[in-house]
């Protein structure tokens, strides 16, 4: 692995530092939501996309928000539901609003952006429930948004990671919705702190092993549901039957080997896995797409667009 940092987020972080912003474990619920929002939504204008659309979808409990992001160019095209990340705490539509106008150009596709119920106020399995509902509207409902009703992938990064696989678990095991592709970005595969990433990047890469136990003792309601394969990717005994899979990890991330080791799992299992570390990024980079402006996330969305494209076109 690489031992340097990538520049520009070493810019970053010094930053940060200068700032004297708190560790996010440190900040009440509100102040915590409230930073993630402020670091997250850039202060450029939006990237164009051909028509952003604000609606509802039913969910379990209740109505679901979405944002229906559609690409430029003849349509039909296919469907991407795309989960953000956050802890399962943080995080909403606009954090991730200038992330999904570019994962729709760059994929070429119809991307619904899931407004999940969040923790602590709603645990698990209460998002992973909305994400796997809203994934089944969209496979029913594809014409209604002009996307393409023969074909669909899902996506998600960090939490949304962990909430787009448990999807995927769920969309097999309940016979249904048929998915075609999963994006996998630094995912929450696991719920023990264990690994040699999580000590060699336990502070100062932003996202710290604290934040990261004080995120998942918000998302679940017990120790025991860490163990459930709906919650902890890496506890699941069967992975076979999933869709293929592409995994990013990034060098410094305390998530780095849990999802290295979940690409090497998927692959045994003989699932389609491929597997693509950023070594000198940090957690959360894919946001930074602009303010900061990192080359590696424009880089990486490349390449889901890529895979997908090939994946779905």
């Amino acid at each position: 692995m690489s031992s340097t940092l990538h520049p520009q987020v070493e810019k970053y972080l010094h930053g940060l530092s200068e700032q004297g912003l708190p560790p996010l474990y440190r900040l009440s619920l509100e102040e915590a939501r409230e930073t993630y929002r402020d670091l997250s939504i850039p202060s450029e204008p939006p990237i164009s996309v051909a028509s952003v659309i604000d609606r509802t979808i039913p969910g379990p409990a209740t109505d679901i928000p979405v944002r229906i992001y559609k690409p430029t160019g003849d349509g039909p095209h296919p469907p991407l539901v795309f989960f953000h990340g956050g802890g399962w705490m943080l995080g909403d539509l606009e954090t991730y609003d200038a992330l999904c106008r570019a994962l729709s150009n760059a994929t070429e596709c119809v991307v619904i952006s899931v407004d999940y119920r969040r923790a602590p106020e709603h645990r698990f399995p209460a998002g992973l429930e909305d994400c796997y509902a809203a994934t089944c509207w969209v496979a029913n409902n594809a014409e209604a948004i002009d996307a393409r009703p023969d074909t669909l992938a899902i996506a998600g990064d960090s939490a949304g990671g962990s909430l787009a696989f448990g999807v995927g678990l769920l969309a097999r095991d309940r016979d249904g919705p048929a998915i075609d592709y999963q994006v996998l970005a630094y995912p929450a595969s696991d719920y023990a702190f264990d690994t040699d990433s999580y000590e060699e990047n336990a502070q100062g890469y932003f996202i710290t092993r604290k934040d990261m136990e004080r995120f998942w003792d918000g998302y679940l309601q017990s120790e025991l549901d860490g163990e459930h394969p709906y919650a902890s990717p890496l506890r699941t005994e069967s992975l076979d039957r999933l869709p293929p899979t592409l995994v990013l990890t990034c060098g410094f991330d305390p998530l780095r080997d849990d999802g290295t080791e979940l690409a090497s799992r998927l692959s045994e299992a003989g699932v389609s896995t491929d597997h693509v570390q950023y070594e000198d990024m940090i957690h959360g980079f894919l946001i930074m797409l602009s303010d900061p402006e990192l080359d590696r996330a424009h880089e990486a969305l490349e390449e889901i667009g890529e895979r997908v494209r090939d994946e779905l076109q």
